[in-house]
C-alpha cells in the first residue's frame, strides 16, 4: 500500500520562491519538540547575486489591535531563529527524511530550511475574539518567515517574501494515570448548628477533547439549611504571563433541581456529564483556542504542561488550565457551597487507541497530524507527494 504525503507549499507573490512545509502543527514532547523542516525552491535567474534568508517569528499579541494609539502597542514579535537559506553556509547539513525526498523530487534548485523551537517558548493559543472585534486576535502565533535580502537583518520586501503560519502544540501523555481528582468541602452557618459536605470525585484527570467528563456528586446536609439546587460547570482558566492578567471563563454548564431540595439530614449522589466544545462557545469573546488556522479547524485551548522539573505556572505565553466548579444553592440566607476540582484538556498522543478512535470518528477535525516515519520515505517512487496551496491565514497576515 503506497501512503500518499501531503506537503504545503506557499509562493512568494512574484513567483520567485517557493517554500515546502510537510506539516503545520508541530508538537512539544516535553523533553524536545519536533523540528520544523521545510525546502525552498529558488528561481535560478532571479537569484543571481541575492541571498535567501529564513526566520521563525513568534507573535505574542496582548492587548486589542484598535486600543493601539499614539504609539503604545500591545504586541511584541520576536524572531526565535535565523537562517541563511541561499547560498547555503552549511553545506554538510544533516536533512531530515522529508527534505531529502523533496529536495531529490523539486530539483537542483531546491535548498533545505530547518529550525528548532526554543526550549521554553509557549504553546500556540489564540483568544477568540467577540463579534464586534476588529483587528487581529489576541494569543501567542507562530510563522516561517522566507524572503529575499542582503542580510538576515533585512525588512522583508512584500514581493520578494512569504510567510508561513505554523502552530506548536502540546499532547497528552502516553498514559493517562489512575489518578482520580476529587475535592471535599464543608459549609458551617453562624446562626444554625451543623454543615453541609460536597464531595466531587472526576472519572479521570486527563481528558481528550471531545470526551465527556463525568462528575460524581455526594452531597451529605448535616445542617438545618436546605440546598435549593444544584450547579455544574466546567471552567477554562487563562493566565496572560506579559501583563500578569487572569481570568476564566465558563465553557460548558448545566443546573438542576433534580433530588433538590435536599432537606436537614438527608444525602444525594449523582453523577453529571458535561461535554466542552469549541463549537458550542463559537462567537463569545476571550475563550482560548487551540491556535487559530481555520473556523471549522479548531480546539479548546488545551492545558499547558510544564516542562520536567517545573510546574505550568512558570511556562510563558499564555498558560491554560481547567477545573469542574460545583455550586450549591442554600437558599438567600444560606448563600452558596462552591469547589473546583481541576483536570487536563489534551489531545490524544500518536500511536494511542484513543488517537487512533479520533482519527476515524472526527478525522482530525481540529488537527492535521502527519507523522512522517522513516518509512514513508524509502519508497523510491516520489508519485505519492501531494502538493497543497497553503492559503493565507485569515487574520493572520495583512492584505
Amino acid at each position: 500500500m503506497v501512503v500518499a504525503v501531503k506537503v504545503f507549499k506557499k509562493t512568494t507573490p512574484n513567483g520567485k520562491l517557493t517554500v515546502y512545509l510537510g506539516k503545520r502543527d508541530f508538537i512539544d514532547h516535553g523533553e524536545f519538540c519536533d523540528p520544523i523542516d521545510g525546502v525552498v525552491v529558488l528561481d535560478e535567474e532571479y537569484m543571481r547575486g541575492r541571498k535567501v534568508f529564513g526566520q521563525l517569528v513568534t507573535i505574542y499579541r496582548y492587548g486589542r489591535e484598535e486600543d493601539e494609539v499614539m504609539g503604545l502597542k500591545f504586541s511584541k514579535e520576536l524572531i526565535i531563529g535565523k537562517e541563511q537559506v541561499f547560498p547555503m553556509v552549511n553545506a554538510k547539513m544533516e536533512m531530515t527524511p522529508m527534505q531529502e525526498r523533496l529536495i531529490k523530487k523539486l530539483g537542483t534548485n531546491a535548498f533545505p530550511l530547518t529550525f528548532q523551537f526554543p526550549q521554553s517558548s509557549p504553546t500556540s493559543v489564540t483568544l477568540q475574539p467577540g463579534e464586534e472585534d476588529q483587528g487581529k486576535p489576541l494569543g501567542v502565533e507562530y510563522y516561517v518567515r522566507v524572503f529575499v535580502g542582503d542580510n538576515e537583518d533585512d525588512k522583508a520586501h512584500k514581493r520578494s517574501s512569504v510567510s508561513l503560519t505554523i502552530k506548536k502544540l502540546q499532547f497528552a501523555p502516553p498514559t493517562r494515570g489512575r489518578r482520580l481528582p476529587s475535592s471535599l468541602v464543608s459549609k458551617g452557618f453562624t446562626f444554625s448548628q451543623g454543615k453541609i459536605n460536597l464531595e466531587v470525585t472526576l472519572d479521570r484527570e486527563i481528558y481528550y477533547h471531545g470526551e465527556k467528563i463525568t462528575a460524581n456528586l455526594v452531597v451529605t446536609n448535616n445542617s438545618r439549611k436546605t440546598v435549593k439546587s444544584i450547579k455544574v460547570f466546567v471552567v477554562q482558566h487563562c493566565e496572560v504571563t506579559m501583563v500578569n492578567a487572569q481570568f476564566s471563563k465558563h465553557v460548558a454548564s448545566m443546573e438542576t433541581r433534580e433530588g433538590c431540595p435536599i432537606t436537614p439530614g438527608a444525602s444525594f449522589t449523582k453523577s453529571f456529564f458535561l461535554v466542552p466544545l469549541a463549537s458550542s462557545n463559537k462567537d463569545r469573546r476571550g475563550i482560548a483556542l487551540d491556535g487559530h488556522l481555520r473556523d471549522d479547524d479548531v480546539n479548546l485551548a488545551s492545558s499547558t504542561l510544564g516542562a520536567e522539573g517545573k510546574t505550568s505556572s512558570e511556562s510563558m505565553g499564555i498558560v491554560i488550565s481547567y477545573s469542574v466548579r460545583v455550586k450549591l444553592n442554600c437558599g438567600t440566607l444560606g448563600g452558596e457551597l462552591q469547589t473546583d476540582v481541576p483536570f487536563k484538556l489534551l489531545n490524544p498522543a500518536p500511536g494511542t487507541v484513543e488517537r487512533e478512535r479520533v482519527n476515524a470518528m472526527k478525522k482530525m477535525k481540529s488537527i492535521e497530524k502527519h507523522r512522517y516515519e522513516n518509512s514513508h520515505y524509502d519508497d523510491e517512487d516520489d508519485s505519492n507527494i501531494v502538493f497543497e496551496d497553503f492559503a493565507r491565514m485569515r487574520m493572520n497576515e495583512p492584505e
